[in-house]
């Protein structure tokens, strides 16, 4: 068997008085892409902080290819880290740099090196998502919602990360726009061979862009299961989450 990409085990994180995860556990498999669902306040951001090494658990282990997260620092830490992606909430685009040094920040570190080769790099990144050179020395104050996201997608994949983190990548768009980005996903995860994690409240995106969907639900995983089933999970806290009712388990 194969060594699961990311695996969570037993993990658990307090803020103060509030337990925001009371023992998460959750496996993914090597180019398979997850989402995490739930309420705001759930848990689904603190989970993927603690992944990423920004939030240490109180408990738990965090294993990412088998290596070991929590309490990991320095350049061990730095190593993990290079296997990442990230396409931020909101897309998160730095105003004061142009689309093109945008999509290579992750390369350069905000450094103004090899300029002519990393437009090349930003151009290949950007054909990938739909966008042309035209765009190359755009402000992102100059783009519509929806080619910010696909920059933002652009500069997620620009390094090849082995896995890459969705953090809410429909909010804010419209439903067609908000398909479009649900397909590059979908091309963009089959295409490069990357494991996904998503985090989401869409559930038109968890059941598009998703292999299997785990529901968390206060700080524990209370469902797990492939996305076809989401709207037929036999779970009354699911039933109700996805279908948006008022009445039932959920307060």
């Amino acid at each position: 068997m194969s060594v699961p990409k990311i695996e969570m085990r037993d993990v658990t994180k307090a803020f103060g008085g509030n337990k925001v995860l009371d023992g998460v556990n959750l496996t993914i498999e090597p180019g398979e892409s997850m989402a995490i669902i739930g309420q705001s306040g759930s848990g689904k951001s603190v989970s993927l902080k603690c992944i990423l090494g920004l939030v240490q658990p109180d408990r738990g282990s965090i294993l990412v290819d088998g290596e070991e997260v929590v309490g990991t620092r320095g350049a061990a830490m730095t190593r993990i880290r290079s296997k990442f992606g990230l396409l931020f909430q909101g897309s998160a685009l730095f105003d004061s740099l142009p689309v093109w040094r945008n999509v290579t920040f992750g390369l350069t570190r905000g450094r103004n090196r090899e300029p002519a080769k990393m437009r090349m790099i930003a151009q290949e990144n950007l054909e990938r998502v739909g966008l042309d050179a035209r765009v190359l020395n755009l402000r992102p104050s100059e783009l519509s919602g929806g080619m910010q996201k696909r920059v933002a997608l652009a500069r997620a994949i620009a390094p090849r990360p082995e896995i890459i983190f969705f953090d809410e990548p429909t909010t804010g768009l419209d439903p067609i726009r908000a398909d479009v980005i649900n397909d590059l996903i979908v091309s963009l995860v089959d295409d490069l061979g990357v494991t996904a994690l998503t985090i989401t409240h869409d559930m038109a995106s968890a059941r598009k862009i998703a292999h299997r969907v785990a529901m968390l639900y206060q700080g524990r995983i209370i469902w797990r299961g492939p996305r076809d089933r989401l709207y037929d999970s036999g779970n009354p806290y699911v039933d109700q989450f996805v279908q948006g009712r008022a009445v039932g388990p959920i307060s």
